[in-house]
């Protein structure tokens, strides 16, 4: 059969809770640390129940792999830190970590920054990362706007009106050059605004007139377009 194909096929929650305690030794070995993060990763993903306080446990020890400077390693655990963020409890703890990394001078890391920071944020927390979000969504990094844009979108459901604040920020960012800022941009525009049909119906007269380079943003405007006349007819 083909069960040597999978080396995690046999992996038992506890041992791999227990290999990382490796996580607070020093120096960080990346290579050893990665291996259990894709560990944890893979019981996650196939559904192994973490309690609270273990779940808790391991973010805890994960957040000292923060001092190694491996790029895998890092992306990993942002990664790691999206998955646990439901499940530990004091998730908080890593906000400053994110925060240093989102306004870091490393693109590569700003990005998935941003996306993991989002997903431990709560109502509470939204308003102290208010202003890096801000910053980040006109960010010249392609990749560091779009993360942005996308971000404020899954935020919307914890603070509608925080979000709603940045919507001058998200109207530079639908000028981009870039093709997937332009259409993340778009569509936050669009969920910002999707209860008022006038400034609906203003946004689509604009970018008509305008012109848009992403394809993207036009099959989502076409959309847009086509919910706004349904809506018409239905009226």
């Amino acid at each position: 059969s083909g069960s040597g194909s999978n080396p995690f096929q046999h992996l038992e929650k506890s041992a791999v809770l227990q290999e990382a305690r490796i996580f607070n030794e020093t120096p960080i070995n990346p290579r050893r640390c990665l291996h259990i993060l894709t560990k944890i990763l893979y019981l996650l993903n196939q559904g192994e129940h973490f309690g609270t306080t273990e779940a808790t446990e391991a973010f805890f020890a994960m957040t000292r792999l923060f001092q190694s400077n491996d790029q895998t390693l890092r992306r990993m655990c942002y990664l790691t830190i999206k998955e646990m963020a439901n499940i530990s409890e004091d998730v908080i703890i890593v906000t400053s970590s994110l925060t240093k990394d989102m306004t870091g001078k490393e693109d590569v890391y700003r990005g998935p920054a941003i996306r993991a920071l989002c997903r431990i944020t709560d109502g509470t927390m939204l308003q102290a990362i208010e202003r890096y979000m801000k910053q980040a969504i006109v960010d010249k990094v392609p990749s560091v706007s779009s993360s942005a844009l996308v971000s404020s979108l899954h935020m919307m459901k914890i603070s509608y009106d925080v979000v709603k604040r940045w919507i001058n920020e998200a109207q530079e960012a639908a000028s981009s050059d870039n093709i997937m800022v332009q259409y993340h941009a778009l569509g936050l525009l669009y969920h910002l605004r999707r209860n008022d049909r006038l400034a609906v119906s203003k946004m689509l007269n604009k970018f008509t007139k305008s012109g848009l380079k992403s394809q993207f943003a036009y099959c989502m405007l076409i959309r847009i377009a086509s919910k706004l006349l349904k809506e018409s007819d239905e009226g």
